[in-house]
């Protein structure tokens, strides 16, 4: 049997029912509004990507996604990646969301229902949701071995395209190799962060559930294709 580590809480809002979902070790949970995230709350205060969990280094974080009305631990907004205990309050502005420990009975009940989250296994494949500005929701597949991000222009080549003057032309390179996916800034004017990091022209080995930000822009990057992209599409230049 898979080993629980965590489940979430909290009371749909709007038929007042208890939900659970439960973490496995490894595990990235979106949290939002849209349904293509791994848990699905529709509440107006909830943006349509709002949060994620994400397992670092045996510790479950949650980070902000750029969401319009923020993220609380405990009534404290948070800015960065922030980590988790059992007892935390999430806050979504609004619906709150309860980080508790899970044993193996929650393990089987949240199998059977459906409602249980495990680790993403890299299949070379993955995806980029962005997560505000004005393509919010648009997931982005990942199926070229190499992508290079960069605006929105008339005359773009890159493969890529955001709806957002702070971004370069181009801003950062994608590459795909046998151990996962890196990002590689293009000497952008406004930068390239993987959560809190700053991404240099040398690169940086993407997780699962890592928060991109390149100008104002904020991206989520998924090891494995999310069921929108499926049929999402993105622009291609050349």
């Amino acid at each position: 049997m898979t080993e629980a580590l965590a489940k979430l809480r909290w009371i749909d809002p709007h038929t007042r029912q208890i939900c659970e979902y439960v973490l496995t070790e490894g595990a990235t949970a979106t949290i939002g509004r849209s349904s293509n995230n791994d848990v699905v709350i529709m509440e107006q205060h909830v943006s349509r990507q709002h949060a994620v969990i994400s397992y670092r280094d045996g510790v479950f974080l949650v980070n902000d996604l750029g969401s319009a009305n923020g993220t609380f631990v405990n009534d404290n907004k948070i800015n960065a990646p922030f980590p988790l205990f059992a007892g935390d309050i999430i806050r979504l502005f609004v619906p709150t969301i309860e980080f508790l420990a899970a044993d193996n009975d929650d393990v089987q009940r949240a199998t059977e229902s459906g409602r249980i989250i495990t680790a993403t296994a890299f299949t070379g494949q993955g995806s980029l949701v962005i997560t505000n500005g004005l393509q919010e929701g648009q997931v982005i597949p990942l199926l070229l071995p190499s992508l290079t991000i960069g605006r929105a222009t008339q005359n773009a080549t890159w493969e890529i395209l955001i709806q957002d003057p702070s971004i370069s032309r181009p801003h950062a390179r994608l590459e795909r190799r046998d151990e996962g996916w890196f990002i590689y800034d293009l000497a952008s004017s406004n930068g390239t962060l993987v959560n809190t990091e700053q991404v240099t022209t040398s690169g940086l080995a993407l997780k699962d559930g890592d928060k991109l930000t390149l100008g104002a822009t904020v991206l989520l990057f998924r090891a494995t294709l999310t069921r929108a992209s499926q049929t999402s599409e993105f622009a291609s230049g050349g």
